[in-house]
């Protein structure tokens, strides 16, 4: 089973919202889409599930298009809830469920165990409207999940969720993963992609600006964030060449350097000044990372 885009665009009007994007996911891998608002994640998700028609270019899942025949293997998670309000939880699962194929002794099983691992077994017979948003994201989740999909996509799955929520979502989701389902996920929180992700694409303006192995993207990057700890005030490092930014603490600075080049320059400099504590050079962070591609496009 394998995910396969092959140089989607998709454009409206004048506007090219998608431009390029190409793929493979294997089946079991958790493949992470990011990109600021309005970079063409959404729209890629679309055509993915066959919602949208690629201006250029094909999405496969298992060498075939998805269309309403198939939709029993895919879930999907929006980032815009669209469950009923006025309906009970039980009501619009058994209702979303049974358009999924599934018959309602199965889908109350399914919901009851997914309620009581999600802690809230309360809630079957409450209406959505009667819900905390965090504690309707978590049904919206349900929703995508029930029907053991083969595909699930999820768009901002961790929006509007504290960071107990936040963390039991997470283990579903690894979960689900380990049983060999196949996932594509959005998300602004760079913290969850780097604990779930060993691939991933990032989009600014609908097009690829950094692809491949998160592990690989973070080794190969040029740019080093070092921290330091020494016995006297490092503001001279502002005057080497290289240096990009100085973040200084109580007890020394974290310092984010171009290359490990520059990085040996700071220490032989340090040394030559007194005592150094600490020194230590460290690969940038996914957010480093996403600032330094996407950060102009922020609020777009």
């Amino acid at each position: 089973m394998t995910l396969l885009i092959n140089g989607i665009k998709k454009k409206f009007d004048n506007h090219l919202a998608v431009d390029g994007v190409t793929l493979k996911v294997e089946k079991g891998e958790m493949f992470g889409m990011l990109g600021a608002n309005g970079a063409g994640k959404t729209t890629s998700f679309r055509m993915i599930l066959g919602l949208l028609d690629p201006t250029e270019g094909q999405v496969t899942w298992n060498g075939e298009r998805i269309t309403y025949k198939r939709t029993h293997l895919v879930g999907y998670l929006p980032e815009e809830r669209g469950l009923f309000p006025k309906l009970t939880v039980k009501e619009q699962l058994i209702y979303l469920m049974r358009l999924k194929g599934m018959k309602k002794p199965e889908i109350i099983k399914e919901m009851r165990h997914w309620l009581e691992r999600f802690q809230v077994p309360e809630y079957e017979n409450k209406k959505l409207e009667e819900l905390s948003k965090g504690n309707q994201q978590k049904i919206q989740f349900l929703a995508a999940v029930l029907h053991k999909p083969e595909l699930l996509i999820l768009d901002e799955p961790f929006s509007g969720l504290d960071p107990v929520n936040s963390d039991m979502l997470k283990k579903a989701v690894l979960d689900l993963q380990k049983t060999g389902t196949t996932i594509v996920f959005s998300s602004h929180q760079m913290r969850n992609v780097e604990e779930l992700c060993e691939d991933l694409i990032m989009l600014k303006r609908g097009k690829p600006v950094l692809q491949g192995n998160l592990r690989d993207i973070k080794r190969s990057y040029g740019m080093k964030s070092i921290s330091i700890r020494a016995d006297y005030e490092l503001d001279f490092i502002h005057s080497i060449s290289g240096v990009i930014e100085i973040e200084k603490h109580r007890d020394g600075a974290t310092v984010k350097v171009e290359n490990e080049r520059v990085a040996e320059d700071i220490f032989q400099k340090i040394t030559e000044k007194g005592f150094v504590r600490k020194f230590e050079i460290e690969e940038p962070s996914l957010h480093d990372i996403f600032i330094d591609k996407v950060g102009g496009d922020a609020d777009e």
